[in-house]
C-alpha cells in the first residue's frame, strides 16, 4: 500500500505531464535549437525527479528504507540538473555569448559540487532548494527582460508560471495543505507545480519557434 497516496499520485501526474511536454518539444519544428534542447532537459529532469520522489513517498518513506537510500539522492540529483538547465536557458536568453559561456560553466560547476554533496555529505531537500532557487530567480529575471524587449503573451505565461513555482515552494515550506493526512502540503505543492509547468511550457514552445529570436543578442546585433 502507498504510504502517501496523494503525494505519490500527484508526483506521478507531474512526471506524465513533463513527459508530454518533452515529447511535444522534441517534435517541434524549432528555430531555436539550443533553447529547445535545454527546455527538454528542464522538463525531462523535473519528470524524472517527480517519478523518483513519488516512488519514495509512496513505497520507501521510512528513512531506513534501502529503496529510499538510492531513490532519494537520485531525486535530488535530478533537481540539480533542472537547476543547470534553468541557468543555461536564462543565460542564452539574456546574455551575450561570453556571458552565457560563463554562466554555463558556473552551472556545470554548481552541478558537480552539489552532486558531490548529495552523494557524500547529505541528500536533504534543502540542497535542492539551494541549487534551484537562485537559478529559478535568474530565469525569471531573463524572461521578464525578454518580455520587456518583446511583450509576447506566451512569455508572460512563462513569467507567471515561474512565479507560481516560487509560490508553490512557499506553500510547501510553510506546510500549508488541504488535509493533513489525505492531501497535505506536498500534494498541494504538486498541484500548483502542474499548473506552473504548463505555463512555462507555453513559453518554452513559443521561444523555441520564434522568428526573429527573442534572445537579447538579436537586439544587440540589430
Amino acid at each position: 500500500m502507498m504510504t502517501e497516496p496523494a503525494v505519490t499520485l500527484t508526483d506521478y501526474a507531474i512526471a506524465i505531464e513533463c513527459a508530454v511536454f518533452v515529447y511535444a518539444l522534441a517534435r517541434l519544428d524549432a528555430r531555436e535549437m539550443e533553447l529547445r534542447f535545454w527546455f527538454i532537459v528542464f522538463f525531462a529532469s523535473i519528470g524524472i525527479a517527480s517519478a523518483l520522489g513519488g516512488t519514495v513517498h509512496g513505497f520507501f518513506l521510512p528513512p531506513t528504507s534501502p529503496g529510499r537510500a538510492i531513490l532519494w539522492p537520485a531525486t535530488i540529483l535530478s533537481i540539480l540538473v533542472t537547476s543547470a538547465a534553468a541557468w543555461t536557458i536564462g543565460a542564452v536568453l539574456h546574455l551575450d555569448k561570453r556571458g552565457a559561456t560563463l554562466i554555463r560553466r558556473f552551472a556545470l560547476a554548481q552541478l558537480a559540487i552539489f552532486s558531490l554533496v548529495v552523494l557524500f555529505v547529505t541528500s536533504k531537500f534543502y540542497v535542492a532548494i539551494l541549487a534551484y532557487l537562485p537559478s529559478t530567480l535568474f530565469l525569471l529575471y531573463a524572461l521578464v527582460a525578454s518580455y520587456r524587449r518583446q511583450p509576447k503573451k506566451p512569455v508572460r505565461w512563462g513569467i507567471i508560471g515561474l512565479g507560481l513555482t516560487l509560490a508553490g515552494a512557499a506553500v510547501q515550506q510553510l506546510r500549508i495543505g488541504i488535509h493533513p493526512l489525505h492531501f497535505n502540503h506536498n500534494a498541494l505543492y504538486h498541484v500548483i507545480q502542474m499548473l506552473a509547468f504548463w505555463m512555462i511550457f507555453i513559453a518554452a514552445r513559443s521561444i523555441s519557434i520564434d522568428q526573429p529570436t527573442i534572445r537579447r543578442i538579436h537586439d544587440l546585433q540589430t
